[in-house]
């Protein structure tokens, strides 16, 4: 360890790390929360980080200390437990701003948030928050079945009378059923009609972490302005506030400013809101206000037909019976489906070979392989061992602790880790825990199998119950 306190090695290690964690991490996260880290030294069993400020110390250590070590344990080798130090900041050379630029930085505490033109018309334009929009995902490339019917028609009608009808607009399914596509084309709907709405859509981390630089740059005043004076707000991924209390104390002032100005607000999740662990009960009840429609996996036919209106995209066209072989085989997701279907296509435009069903076998056997192991979904493994040790399906996202919860809960990420393709993070995200809390459990659940034979068979029994 003595070794590792020199100066030289501590960079080096932080060197090693950041490479890993920037290829865990998406662009933003990484340039907003990682990049700025400064390594400062190392005390017997703990390296010191240091950071700007006690606002980036705390998300940090709540939030990304377990990565940090995971990625330098894998990395480097070293098991070294994070301890974030304030008052330090990362040497970044800039380029001397002309007069012009320094004079906006000397006026705006919000670099560019007030001076940002509402007139976002167009697919390929976004609010200085939000996420840019998918030119596709508008609602004549929507595949309407009868699995979303009622959420496609819901958002039609928020689309043509923004904050008249079903305000708020609440849509939950698991992931990859159109959720994003049917938000963004409300967006895009709004916004065709009137170019000069100012409409913004962005994911909760996203507005979550513009809080939090807001708070860092005390500039709430202007991140307030900013999201309390649009016309259409949409939030995809809301589950991503439990447990925020501050960020939820944000956004309760943020929903009210706009529910009572006739603001029109739409939300997306992967479950209801009564079932978002650690969502305080005003924000539930608020969310129930309007009109909370869910979207189903789609049926054989819905398959084909997305599966037809994706290949007009291509000019390579496959065979009627293939595409009824691939939504067949794939049920559960459409990203799946278009994934399969590209993949194919660019398969056959590279060789100038005919796409069958022996080629489609051979060529997705992997893809198929994965939809015979997600057919257990979490939600089904929460569901089923909630209703065997009769708690209540809410108790499985909860803050709640007493151990005739907390060790069914535990049993639960046991079996989403044994039962599906999913990582450890992913599992964490569906019990809004870490991963470090999610591989502890499984730790615990294997544990007790090896010295208790009577809870094998316990175990043994949910296993078949949760495969029947």
């Amino acid at each position: 360890m003595d070794a590792m306190s020199d100066l030289s090695t501590i960079h080096e290690i932080w060197e090693k790390t950041s490479l890993a964690l920037r290829q865990r991490l998406n662009a933003d996260t990484y340039e907003r929360w990682i990049a700025n880290i400064v390594p400062v030294r190392i005390e017997a069993k703990n390296i010191i980080l240091g950071v700007s400020n006690d606002l980036f110390n705390l998300w940090l250590t709540n939030n990304y200390k377990d990565l940090i070590a995971e990625c330098m344990l894998q990395s480097c080798g070293c098991k070294l437990k994070i301890v974030f130090e304030s008052g330090h900041e990362a040497v970044q050379p800039k380029p001397a701003p002309d007069s012009s630029d320094a004079l906006d930085e000397q006026q705006s505490p919000l670099p560019d948030a007030e001076q940002h033109d509402h007139d976002n018309a167009g697919a390929q334009q976004q609010g200085f928050y939000g996420q840019p929009f998918n030119s596709r995902f508008v609602f004549d490339s929507f595949v309407v079945g009868d699995n979303n019917r009622f959420a496609h028609g819901a958002c039609r009608a928020v689309a043509s009378a923004p904050g008249t009808a079903y305000n708020p607009l609440f849509v939950h399914s698991p992931t990859g059923l159109g959720k994003t596509h049917l938000l963004q084309a409300v967006a895009q709907e709004v916004l065709r009609v009137n170019r000069r709405a100012k409409v913004e859509y962005l994911y909760s981390e996203d507005f979550c972490n513009q809080y939090i630089e807001a708070l860092s740059r005390k500039a709430l005043s202007a991140f307030r302005n900013r999201f309390r004076t649009v016309d259409v707000l949409l939030i995809d991924d809301v589950h991503f506030f439990g447990g925020k209390e501050g960020l939820q104390e944000e956004f309760f002032h943020t929903f009210n400013a706009l529910y009572n100005g006739h603001k029109q607000i739409v939300l997306a999740s992967d479950r209801p809101p009564h079932e978002i662990g650690g969502l305080e009960k005003r924000l539930v009840s608020r969310f129930e206000w309007g009109l909370i429609t869910d979207i189903q996996s789609p049926d054989l036919e819905t398959r084909i037909a997305i599966l037809r209106r994706k290949q007009e995209e291509h000019q390579i066209k496959l065979d009627e019976d293939v595409l009824q072989y691939i939504a067949a085989r794939l049920k559960s997701n459409v990203r799946r489906l278009e994934g399969a279907l590209v993949h194919l296509v660019s398969y056959s435009s590279v060789t100038g070979k005919k796409i069958t069903i022996e080629t489609t076998e051979d060529l997705l056997s992997t893809l198929f392989n994965e939809e015979a192991g997600t057919q257990i979904t979490i939600e089904h493994i929460q569901r089923t061992i909630a209703d065997y040790y009769d708690i209540r399906f809410s108790d499985m996202t909860s803050k709640r602790r007493p151990a005739n919860i907390a060790f069914p809960r535990q049993i639960a990420m046991f079996f989403c880790r044994r039962l599906t393709e999913l990582s450890l993070p992913s599992i964490a995200e569906q019990f809004n825990r870490n991963h470090a809390t999610v591989l502890h459990a499984i730790n615990t659940v294997e544990s007790k199998l090896e010295r208790n034979p009577d809870f094998r068979r316990e175990i043994a029994q949910l296993e078949r119950k949760l495969k029947a």
